[in-house]
Formats: C-alpha cells, sequence, structure tokens
C-alpha cells in the first residue's frame, strides 16, 4: 500500500530469440511452469545484426514497482556485459522491479534484499555477463576459424548447383564435336549459355578425375 493506494504487482515474461536460435518453445514452456500469464509474455525476434527490440520496450513501459520479470537467462537482457548490466540497473534501481533469471536461481532479487543479498546477486550479475559475452565473442571466433579452415580446404559456401538436365550428356558430346553452337545447346538443356558453359568447364573436370 503507497499512500492509502493498493499497488497490485503483476507477473511478466520476456524471451528474446534470434533467427538462428529459434528456441523460443523452450524459453514458453519455462515461462508458463513459473505460471506467467500469456498476455504478459512479451517476446522479440531478431536477426543477428538486429537489436531492435519493441516488444521488450513495450514490456518495460508497462513495469511498476514491485512487479515481477521472469527470463530464461542472463544474455536475454543484453548482447554484451554493458547492456546487460545496464539493463539490469534500469529494471532493479528505476522500475523497482523483482527479477527471476530462471537458469540461475542465485539471480533472484526477491531474496536477500538485505546490504548481503544485494552485494551476492551483483556479484553473480558481472561474472554472468561477463561469461555471456565471452562465450558469444569465443562462438563467433570458432565459426570464422571454421569458415576459413573449410574455404582452405576449398569447401565452397551457398546454394548448390541445381543437378544436371537428363539431355545433359548427350548435348554436350554433340556441342564438343560441333555439330551444334553453344547458344542451341544451352537452349535444349533450358540454361543460359553463360551457366552452360560453366557447368561444361565441372562437367569436363569431373571426367579427368
Amino acid at each position: 500500500m503507497e499512500g492509502g493506494t493498493i499497488i497490485i504487482s503483476n507477473t511478466y515474461g520476456y524471451i528474446r530469440v534470434s533467427t538462428r536460435e529459434q528456441n523460443e518453445e523452450r524459453q514458453l514452456i519455462a515461462l508458463r511452469e513459473m505460471s506467467v500469464p500469456e498476455p504478459n509474455i512479451f517476446m522479440d525476434k531478431q536477426s543477428g545484426k538486429d537489436f531492435n527490440r519493441p516488444q521488450y520496450k513495450k514490456l518495460v513501459k508497462k513495469l511498476k514497482p514491485d512487479d515481477l520479470l521472469y527470463i530464461k537467462s542472463i544474455d536475454r537482457l543484453g548482447r554484451n556485459y554493458e547492456e546487460i548490466q545496464n539493463q539490469w540497473r534500469i529494471l532493479t534501481k528505476e522500475k523497482k522491479i523483482d527479477i527471476v533469471v530462471l537458469d540461475m536461481p542465485l539471480l533472484d532479487t526477491r531474496r536477500g534484499k538485505d546490504l548481503m543479498g544485494t552485494f551476492l546477486s551483483d556479484i553473480v550479475l558481472q561474472v554472468l555477463s561477463f561469461v555471456a559475452e565471452n562465450e558469444r565473442t569465443n562462438i563467433r571466433q570458432r565459426q570464422a576459424e571454421g569458415i576459413a579452415a573449410a574455404k582452405a580446404r576449398g569447401v565452397r559456401f551457398g546454394r548448390p548447383p541445381k543437378p544436371l538436365p537428363a539431355n545433359y550428356h548427350s548435348t554436350y558430346q554433340r556441342w564438343k564435336a560441333g555439330t551444334i553452337t553453344g547458344t542451341a545447346a544451352a537452349k535444349e538443356c533450358g540454361m543460359p549459355l553463360s551457366t552452360f558453359r560453366y557447368r561444361a568447364e565441372i562437367y569436363e573436370k569431373s571426367r579427368l578425375l
């Protein structure tokens, strides 16, 4: 009660997934197990480059003191150490809400409201947000190294070529023998001339191997 008015606290949940992760169902199940009302679950889907979070911004505007927010893991709050710390400060200090991080029971602001509890929570938050950022950096580095190694082995990236049409072999032989032009051969195979010649080069190499 504040100034004679009863403040009703609400429970919310926030989900953030990138298009690469596709793990919203796992986060949804976790929030439903906490009995978060369906209308109070906010979710942002985004690409790896985009960090514009309209649903998160909408959620923050709705939050009132003593509301409770559930998130599955600490990295849902931001992309890096500084961002996670900043959002935590806004939510707990400015919005004065409680946060529960389901993957890390120590990060439950409903517990340990005393100085020692707050101190321990802050330390755990700092360590976890650093680990989350460090892990993302390591993943990006491993991906870059893997791509570089694959390219060094001659692995080609991109869409695989379409299979050759059934008449390609006979058409190729006639073109090679000079009985038809490249333009006519390409037309018979249903492909542009440049594609016919490009596939012919690959075809010749494969026959020599």
